[in-house]
């Protein structure tokens, strides 16, 4: 059984687009400070690394899959650099109420449950909004909303470590 952590991407690892607007392409995709070293410290305290994030840009023909792909695939280069990985990116593609995927709906966390086996007890949930903190808590997992997700994992693994003393 693996301890994950779920993160949302926009907003917490890299800086969310303009209201209204999304993150379209690789040029537009800017990490937040502290982000890339915050993921090395989950990896380094062997915490599978999954994104989890609602991407309506795509329903809404903003975007596409491709482009999504390829911010991913950037994404994922530039943590390669800095010593980080993420473990795998789960992506609601829909627009509101066509799915049970978009968050707070948890088909995310089923997507990933099916591909990982997932010790609830040790995962946990961040993210930047309301959603994710509902979608954390009703897939039965801690859940945190920071916008500062180096300080929340740092927090996090202190606690983990004073608990296990």
């Amino acid at each position: 059984m693996h301890k994950v952590a779920f993160l949302d991407r926009d907003g917490l690892i890299n800086v969310r687009a303009a209201e209204h607007d999304y993150i379209k392409n690789r040029s537009e995709f800017a990490f937040l400070p502290g982000a890339c070293e915050a993921i090395r410290l989950l990896n380094e305290n062997e915490y599978l690394v999954i994104i989890v994030t609602n991407q309506r840009g795509i329903a809404r023909k903003i975007m596409t899959v491709e482009d999504l792909e390829s911010i991913h695939a950037y994404m994922n280069v530039c943590l390669n650099e800095h010593g980080a990985h993420t473990d795998a990116v789960y992506v609601c593609p829909h627009d509101n109420g066509e799915c049970n995927c978009r968050k707070p709906d948890i088909g995310l966390f089923l997507q990933a449950q099916r591909d990982f086996p997932i010790d609830k007890s040790r995962s946990f949930m961040i993210g930047d909004s309301q959603s994710d903190v509902d979608a954390g808590e009703r897939y039965g997992i801690r859940s945190y909303k920071t916008q500062d997700l180096l300080t929340t994992v740092q927090r996090i693994l202190s606690e983990e470590q004073t608990k296990r003393k």
